[in-house]
């Protein structure tokens, strides 16, 4: 934990409680672990949205559907579908 023993610890914790006093250090306690909560909650949403956004880039780009090739003057299976056929009645 931060390469913090537990005797570093100890003294860390007396210390506060000389400081503050019985009365404000459960307090103070309780807004640091709420904090620490709202911090962990923000890190993991930001973390969350990063993996989102790596997995989309992961992604290949989606090819659009093209439209089919216009004829060319040389085709003779495009000439042959628009030729229409003379009326025999």
């Amino acid at each position: 934990m931060f390469g913090i023993g537990m005797p570093e610890l100890i003294v860390i914790l007396v210390v506060a409680l000389v400081v503050l006093g019985p009365q404000r250090l459960p307090e103070l306690a309780r807004q640091i672990g709420k904090a620490m909560a709202e911090l962990r909650r923000q890190s993991g949403e930001i973390m969350e949205e990063f993996q989102v956004k790596g997995m989309l880039d992961d992604e290949p780009p989606r090819r659009q559907k093209s439209a089919p090739p216009k004829p060319t003057p040389t085709d003779t299976t495009a000439d042959a579908s628009t030729k229409t056929e003379p009326d025999r009645s």
